[in-house]
């Protein structure tokens, strides 16, 4: 029968079609049509892609040296293999622990006050209608972003200080006039500090993506719900914010993937011997084995492994759990 459906006890079934695969010729005759046709395209990508290959997946040859106990001198070929003695030696390490709650402890500050700010400042910027303003607003928000970490770490330092001008401003409020929070290791002063530095310099920028999402949402759900007698707040909470979760879902669930960097390069700035013990975490632990006074190559690439294995399964995870329980998710 030829039909696209069978009978089975009266009921109609459809078949499975069989599609057979175009002929490698064929196959062939099309990839080579398309590159006549998109060649400017292609082109384009050529950079993109060699970017990715030589700095993305060619050093992932370096997993090696985490099992290995890895000598310059000697290479990954020649050096040692130790098998997960690495990894032993970087879960029993005297302070491991400390860093794994302070990376754990900063990285949720990061997802909740760090995540939600760009998110909050892009829905009230939508509702200024000073234009001139809010232009403004956003320039001074975005500026922050095109600083370097070198000069934000310092200014910190500077406002932050004995003498700084946010510890005097402090102290109009019974904080102590000469109190260096740096220095502080009262949990979790530090958290608070690296989570707001990150507010401060990344909310214009991070605001960018969710601003045009809003900008982008169809008036006529607006005048829908305006008619209906919906107030501004109404129509921002029922239409807005509805309309930007998948957006927010799908940043959120990127974001997961990178909790461990936890602002590493102002760490490394900000910290001292004295906040170690607050302040250490898995990236600044990795790079002081790495390169501090005696390095151990193998056992940082083990730490560098584990984070990229462990922000792998967040990923996945996070996204299963948005799929499952908000119908969104990023694949």
């Amino acid at each position: 029968m030829n039909n696209s459906a069978s009978v089975v006890n009266g009921q109609a079934k459809p078949q499975k079609r069989i599609i057979k695969a175009l002929p490698k010729k064929s196959r062939r005759e099309l990839w080579k049509r398309d590159i006549r046709k998109n060649w400017p395209m292609y082109l384009i990508f050529l950079p993109i892609a060699a970017y990715f290959i030589i700095f993305c997946y060619v050093p992932m040859v370096g997993i090696v040296i985490a099992f290995e106990r890895y000598s310059p001198t000697k290479g990954i070929l020649r050096s040692p293999w130790v098998g997960w003695e690495n990894f032993a030696d970087l879960f029993n390490g005297d302070t491991f622990g400390l860093v794994m709650r302070n990376t754990i402890f900063m990285a949720l500050l990061n997802l909740t006050i760090g995540f939600l700010a760009p998110v909050v400042f892009a829905i009230l910027l939508s509702q200024v209608k000073v234009k001139w303003f809010k232009r403004v607003t956003q320039i001074c928000s975005y500026m922050p972003n095109f600083i370097a970490a070198v000069v934000v770490s310092q200014l910190v330092i500077e406002s932050l200080g004995s003498n700084g001008a946010i510890t005097i401003f402090f102290s109009w409020f019974g904080a102590p006039a000469d109190k260096n929070w740096l220095a502080d290791t009262t949990i979790p002063v530090f958290w608070l500090i690296n989570t707001f530095i990150g507010v401060w310099q990344g909310l214009g920028m991070g605001a960018i993506v969710y601003s045009a999402a809003i900008a982008s949402v169809n008036p006529n759900l607006h005048e829908a719900a305006a008619i209906d007698g919906a107030n501004r707040w109404k129509r921002l909470w029922h239409v807005t914010v509805p309309s930007i979760t998948p957006l927010v879902v799908s940043m959120w669930t990127l974001s997961i993937g990178t909790v461990f960097l936890v602002g590493f390069d102002k760490i490394l700035l900000l910290y001292k011997p004295i906040t170690y013990d607050v302040a250490d975490c898995l990236a600044t632990y990795t790079y002081r084995y790495a390169f501090g006074t005696s390095t151990n190559y193998g056992l940082s690439s083990a730490s560098g492994l584990f984070q990229s294995v462990v922000g792998t399964f967040l990923l996945i995870v996070s996204n299963y759990l948005n799929r499952k329980f908000t119908n969104w998710s990023l694949f």
